[in-house]
């Protein structure tokens, strides 16, 4: 299953191919993901003075350098910020760890795997005398065993060609086939689709956690002869392109790409999207040590290069002062845009955390059986 953080790098190599973005505008968006791969050479003995930034690939070490390590380093004399593109997975990160053999200081993970990692004892807690809460807009960015530099939402999209009377407003339009017919598109996952199956059945927002998971199971369920299902993100495009779905749940990057690309064909919607924060974690044993603190701290805050990163994929910045630098152009597609944020249900990392395993072998069984 592809997480969005590999859909990033991958939709930022799609860019540069269509000739959207040169080579340094994807090396500077790719740094700013922390998404630079690391140098030659550099993938044997770890240095004394070094942190290792672990995400899912990237072209060059010299796009991270330019935009987060140079600053850093220069701050930091004697420190040097390299990067590993193999993907820090969760399987990955426990068995380093319960190994003692840590190799990596902050990986690209999720608020899930932050509240599961954490609770086994695998992970640092957030200092946050170094790092900033003020930093992040909303609690759910900084939590106990991470911290988020960049947002990413899940969204309701389109094809209003389907719709000339008006396309849905809501999860509850989602599910009428009568009123909008045609086949659904969701992720191969129960995260984001659970809590738009209980929106559909009236449940308030606000009220979502702790989920009802039989209630939005069942739900999901009505519609399940009218339903396919994506495992990554350019999969989700390309249902809706051609037509194999009429609307559909998806990462708002790509929904954001197929609204640009179509002239306003394909729309999606901010109300009810699930937002949630791209959340940097640190291995218990990290080689770097309380370094890797500071080093997080200030990506968060980056308020100018969160904005980069919107610019090339669309994610959304973290740091409450950097609304105030998006270019008008692009705050229809920031997730954390005030007017869109407010629309939106704040994902409860706790609560998935603690029943991801399980709710989700649940989901993929009602769905393939």
């Amino acid at each position: 299953m592809q997480s969005f953080q590999q859909d990033c790098v991958e939709l930022a190599h799609e860019k540069f191919r269509r000739g959207e973005i040169d080579r340094r505008a994807l090396l500077a968006g790719l740094a700013a993901l922390g998404a630079a791969p690391m140098m030659a050479g550099e993938a044997g003995a770890q240095a004394p003075r070094q942190m290792v930034m672990v995400n899912w690939g990237g072209l060059a070490n010299q796009g991270f350098n330019a935009n987060y390590g140079e600053p850093f380093m220069a701050a930091n004399p004697g420190w040097r910020v390299v990067q590993d593109g193999s993907g820090p997975a969760t399987g990955r990160i426990r068995s380093m760890v319960e190994s003692g053999r840590v190799t990596w200081d902050l990986c690209d993970s999720s608020a899930t795997a932050a509240v599961l990692l954490g609770g086994l004892n695998m992970l640092n807690r957030m200092d946050y005398n170094i790092i900033k809460r003020e930093d992040v807009i909303g609690p759910t960015f900084a939590m106990e065993y991470g911290a988020a530099p960049y947002s990413f939402s899940s969204v309701l999209v389109y094809d209003s060609s389907k719709f000339p009377n008006g396309g849905p407003t809501s999860w509850a339009d989602f599910w009428d086939l009568q009123k909008f017919p045609g086949t659904r598109l969701l992720r191969r996952d129960a995260s984001c689709v659970l809590e738009a199956a209980l929106m559909a059945l009236g449940k308030a927002p606000a009220s979502l956690y702790p989920l009802d998971v039989r209630a939005a199971l069942a739900k999901v369920r009505e519609i399940r002869r009218n339903l396919v299902f994506w495992n990554g993100g350019a999969e989700s495009e390309q249902f809706i392109r051609t037509g194999e779905a009429v609307m559909g749940q998806i990462w708002h990057t790509r929904a954001s790409v197929l609204e640009k690309e179509s002239n306003g064909r394909f729309k999606f919607i901010w109300n009810q999207g699930i937002l949630q924060p791209g959340i940097m974690v640190s291995p218990r044993g990290n080689p770097g040590g309380e370094m890797v603190q500071r080093l997080l701290a200030s990506m968060l805050a980056g308020a100018e290069r969160q904005v980069d990163l919107l610019k090339l994929l669309g994610n959304g910045p973290t740091n409450p002062r950097a609304a105030a630098l998006v270019p008008e152009e692009f705050k229809r597609f920031n997730p954390t845009e005030p007017g869109n944020a407010s629309q939106q249900v704040p994902m409860d990392g706790v609560w998935w955390g603690a029943n991801y395993q399980r709710v989700n072998a649940d989901f993929i069984d009602m769905v393939t059986g």
